[in-house]
C-alpha cells in the first residue's frame, strides 16, 4: 500500500555552493567533466593534523553578500542564503522575496538540514573568553552557532513566514530536510518550500576528531589528479570532509503549473529508517539501508522495475560502501541500474551532502545524463553495482525513478525518490 496521498510535489528551482564553485552551473559542469574540488588545507591551524585535505568552497561567501548581513551569519548560513537565493531565482521568483513575487508568505516554508552548521563560531567564542575575558565574547555568538541559523537567515532574506524548520540527523540531514518539505507541501501545510542543507565543519577540531576515528582517507592529493575520496574502489580507506550548501525549490504541482514554472522532476517520495546498531559504524548487513530504500519506493507508489538510476551515498568507507551496495542489490533484485557517487568530486558535505546530491539527481533526470564517479579506478570486486565511471552516460529510457541515498552516524538512513516528468 502506498502512502503517497495528497498533492504531487515538483522541483522548480535549484541552487548550490560547493567545492566545485558557486552556482549550479559550476557544480553540474564540474561533475560532468570529472573535476575534483578537494584541496589541501594550508592554514597554520591545520599544520599538525594527520589529514590535511578537504572539499572546501573556493571563494569566501562573505564577499558575495552585503557586509552588514554577512557579519550576522555564520559560514554555513552564508552558503545557505546564496544557494537558496539561486534556487528562488531559478524557479522564476523575484529576488526581492515573497512579497515582490506575489506570494502569500505564510504559505511558503524553509526546511534545512545541518549537523552543526558552523562549528567555528562556538570555538572562537570560547577562545575569546579564555584569552580576553567575558567582555570580549560577541553577543552574536549564540544566535550564530545554532544549527538553525541557516533556515532562519533564508527566512529573513526572502520574507518567508510559513515556517523555518531545521533537521539534524547526522549525514542524512539534508535528505531528510527535503523529505520533510515534500510532506509539508503534499499535505497542504505550505505550497512552496526551499529545502536542502548547509554545513561548514572543516575546522581543526572536527578534522582531528574524524582522523582519530580513522574515518578520514589518508590518500591525500597527488600530481596524477586522482581524488583521495574513492567511492566503491578497492583501495578506499575513508571519507574526505567537506562544506557547502544545496537547496531545491519545491512546489505543489498545481501551484507550479498555474504560474507556468519549468519543472525539473517530481519529488515523488522518501523513506527513513534507523540501524539501531552502533553510534558511528553502519550495520554491515545493510538491512536498515534496504528498509529506507523500500519505504521510498513505496511512498512513490513505485517498484524496483521503475528505478532508472541511483545516486549513492558512498562515502568511500570500507564498511559503509559495501553495506549500501548490498542493500541496493537486494532491493533492486539484482537489476543492473546505473549508479553514480559524487563524493570523489566534492568530498562529504556532511549535513549538506544529501541536498546537493538530490539536486544533482534532479539535473540527471532533467538532462538525461548521469555524471561519472571519480576516484574509483579499480572497483571493489565484492561490489557488483553498475557504476558509471570515466565519462557521463545517457540515462536509460526504461523506467522513470531515481533514488538518492544518505546515511549518517548513529544509523540515520534517508532516501529520496525523484521521478522524471514529460
Amino acid at each position: 500500500m502506498s502512502y503517497a496521498v495528497g498533492r504531487r510535489v515538483v522541483v522548480t528551482g535549484l541552487g548550490a555552493v560547493t567545492p566545485l564553485g558557486v552556482g549550479v552551473g559550476e557544480l553540474w559542469q564540474g561533475l560532468l567533466e570529472g573535476r575534483c574540488g578537494i584541496r589541501e588545507l594550508d592554514g597554520e591551524e591545520f599544520a599538525e593534523l594527520p589529514v590535511r585535505v578537504a572539499g572546501t568552497v573556493p571563494v569566501d561567501p562573505a564577499e558575495l553578500l552585503p557586509r552588514p548581513r554577512a557579519r550576522r551569519m555564520n559560514r554555513a548560513a552564508r552558503f545557505a542564503v546564496l544557494a537558496a537565493r539561486e534556487a528562488w531565482r531559478d524557479g522564476g521568483f523575484d529576488p526581492g522575496g515573497t512579497a515582490r513575487s506575489g506570494l502569500d508568505a505564510g504559505r511558503v516554508g524553509v526546511s534545512s538540514g545541518a549537523i552543526l552548521g558552523d562549528a567555528s563560531v562556538l570555538v572562537a567564542g570560547d577562545r575569546q573568553l579564555r584569552e580576553r575575558g567575558p567582555r570580549a565574547v560577541s553577543p552574536l555568538t549564540t544566535p550564530m552557532c545554532v544549527p538553525s541559523q541557516a533556515a532562519s537567515q533564508i527566512s529573513l532574506d526572502l520574507g518567508i513566514t510559513g515556517e523555518a524548520r531545521t533537521v539534524t540527523s547526522a549525514c542524512a540531514s539534508g535528505t531528510e530536510a527535503v523529505g520533510q518539505a515534500v510532506d509539508r507541501i503534499r499535505y497542504g501545510r505550505v505550497d512552496v518550500a526551499l529545502a536542502g542543507g548547509a554545513e561548514a565543519v572543516v575546522t581543526p577540531a572536527i578534522m582531528a576528531s574524524f582522523a582519530a576515528m580513522r574515518a578520514l582517507s589518508r590518500h591525500g592529493l597527488n600530481g596524477g589528479g586522482a581524488s583521495p575520496s574513492r567511492p566503491f574502489a578497492r583501495d578506499r580507506d575513508g571519507f574526505v570532509n567537506g562544506e557547502g550548501a544545496g537547496f531545491l525549490l519545491l512546489e505543489a504541482e498545481d501551484h507550479a503549473r498555474a504560474r507556468g514554472a519549468r519543472i525539473y522532476c517530481e519529488a515523488a517520495g522518501w523513506g527513513l529508517s534507523a540501524d539501531a546498531h552502533h553510534m558511528a559504524a553502519p550495520d554491515p548487513s545493510g538491512s536498515g539501508v534496504a528498509l529506507a530504500l523500500r519505504r521510498a519506493l513505496e511512498d512513490a507508489a513505485a517498484g524496483p522495475s521503475d528505478v532508472v538510476h541511483v545516486n549513492a551515498h558512498a562515502t568511500a568507507t570500507v564498511d559503509g560502501d559495501l553495506a549500501e551496495a548490498n542493500a541496493l542489490a537486494a532491493v533492486l533484485s539484482g537489476r543492473r541500474v546505473p549508479v553514480t557517487a559524487l563524493k570523489g568530486h566534492l568530498g562529504h558535505l556532511q549535513g549538506a551532502a544529501g541536498a546537493v546530491e538530490a539536486l544533482a539527481t534532479a539535473l540527471t533526470l532533467h538532462h538525461g545524463l548521469i555524471p561519472p564517479t571519480i576516484g574509483c579506478a579499480d572497483q571493489d570486486h565484492a561490489i557488483t553495482l553498475d557504476l558509471v565511471t570515466t565519462a557521463p552516460r545517457a540515462l536509460p529510457a526504461d523506467g522513470d525513478l531515481a533514488l538518492t541515498n544518505s546515511f549518517g552516524f548513529g544509523g540515520h538512513n534517508a532516501v529520496l525518490a525523484l521521478r522524471r516528468t514529460a
